[in-house]
């Protein structure tokens, strides 16, 4: 979390989404216009509702395009739930990209395969160096919905005690 506070000078804690945007904005080149805070995700399974949280959405040349979800603790035991969010947050298509953080590692993983990217907050994509990727990234629906339901019950189930 320090590489972040130095970075943006924020020192709340309780406003990653904030803190993450400045990073992404002083850091990285993105617009502000094109970085959206606070998003969710609503589940239902076994009448329990699960709220998971986006903590931002990256736009880049118009298209939704990488997700970036914040969380203490390990990045490894989040990276399968930010996928599942990644592919089922846009009801269009899957987006491409997806962060997962703590505040001092990140993960970039491409949503398709789950192969991973990037895995330090410095290696993430510039945003230039996003919009020179957007050409080649796939913006496609889930096949089916039962593999939609089967992403949601896996945001569910990752997601019930955050």
């Amino acid at each position: 979390m320090q590489e972040l506070k130095n970075a943006t000078g924020c020192q709340d804690e309780a406003d990653e989404p904030e803190r993450m945007a400045n990073f992404l904005e002083k850091e990285k080149g993105y617009k502000a216009a094109d970085i959206e805070r606070r998003l969710s995700i609503v589940t239902r399974f076994n009448n329990e509702e699960v709220i998971s949280k986006i903590t931002l959405l990256v736009r880049s040349g118009g298209k939704a395009t990488m997700i970036l979800r914040y969380a203490p603790g390990s990045v490894v035991t989040r990276e399968r739930s930010a996928i599942a969010a990644a592919r089922v947050l846009n009801p269009d298509y899957q987006i491409p990209l997806v962060v997962v953080t703590n505040g001092e590692e990140a993960v970039l993983l491409d949503t398709y395969k789950g192969k991973r990217l990037a895995e330090d907050l410095a290696e993430l994509p510039t945003a230039a160096a996003l919009q020179e990727m957007t050409t080649d990234l796939r913006y496609e629906p889930l096949s089916n919905p039962k593999i939609e339901d089967r992403e949601r019950r896996i945001l569910n189930a990752f997601d019930v005690d955050l």
